[in-house]
């Protein structure tokens, strides 16, 4: 819970000129007696690129506070140009109100701030060299960003706490990070190794343990085709056999036929002759 809480910032002078100085009312309240003042900080933002331009323009000490609401007006004189890269001084850059107590920043304010020219022919054609007379900055001061810290103020119990609580349960608890690769490793060990696949190459390499498995298969397998071999063999014995009984028979034909023609002309010229 924060002892002093920011509850308005009004930009009293608002556009201005480039040089003139800001004008702030601040309204804030207090909800219990402090014991050292409270620090007002203007800081100007000289580049968007690098934080060596930013400028603090002002700060403030406020005390001693008292309890309730209080308003003041907190004036910061404009920045240095000699600080600002040429190119930088016009646009749009960043304002920031602080708030310290103890050298701890309990609150900060930012706003963004448009610098431009007078005249709508400089603003269009702007010089090489700026002319900061002609140069009006303008607050956008509907648009604050407010950030607010938790700081100790002056008793211990206000400090915040800087690490979370002590949990002696969570520790019980399984991690969800561990849980989730014990997962991931069992569903990659289950698809990598297969049971089902397993027990096949079990079975089939129990086969090839047996003695003499093997040997029987081949002498199965010899005894087959040495049988068809040996009706194979007796086949063609027999069929050689009954080819060399044909070739005989056709033979013995063949020379009675030839015996017969040979006898039958000698008859016929002997019975002419008779």
């Amino acid at each position: 819970m924060s002892i002093v809480s920011l509850l308005n910032v009004n930009v009293l002078n608002n556009p201005a000129k480039f040089m003139d100085k800001y004008q702030f009312e601040i309204t804030f309240e207090c909800l219990e007696e402090l014991s050292k003042d409270l620090e007002f900080k203007l800081t100007y933002v000289g580049s968007a690129t690098s934080s060596e331009h930013d400028q603090e323009l002002d700060s403030l000490l406020v005390g001693p506070i008292p309890v309730g609401v209080n308003k003041f007006i907190f004036e910061a004189d404009p920045p240095n140009l000699a600080r600002i890269p040429p190119s930088e001084i016009l646009g749009v850059t960043v304002l920031l109100l602080t708030c310290s107590y103890d050298t701890r920043e309990f609150v900060r304010v930012g706003y963004y701030t448009n610098n431009e020219y007078n005249s709508e022919e400089l603003n269009q054609e702007p010089p090489s060299k700026p002319i900061v007379e002609r140069i009006v900055r303008n607050v956008l001061a509907e648009k604050p960003r407010v950030t607010r810290f938790a700081i100790k103020w002056d008793s211990e119990d206000s400090a915040p706490p800087e690490f979370p609580p002590d949990q002696p349960e969570a520790d019980l608890v399984p991690d969800d990070e561990d849980q989730y690769a014990a997962d991931e490793l069992a569903e990659e060990q289950g698809i990598e190794e297969d049971p089902d696949a397993m027990d096949e190459d079990v079975e089939m390499g129990g086969a090839d343990d047996v003695p003499g498995a093997a040997k029987d298969d081949d002498e199965i397998s010899n005894d087959g085709s040495e049988d068809l071999e040996a009706d194979s063999e007796g086949s063609e014995e027999e069929e050689d056999d009954e080819e060399d009984e044909s070739m005989d028979v056709s033979a013995e034909n063949q020379l009675q036929d030839e015996s017969a023609m040979q006898a039958g002309p000698s008859h016929g010229v002997q019975a002419m002759a008779q």
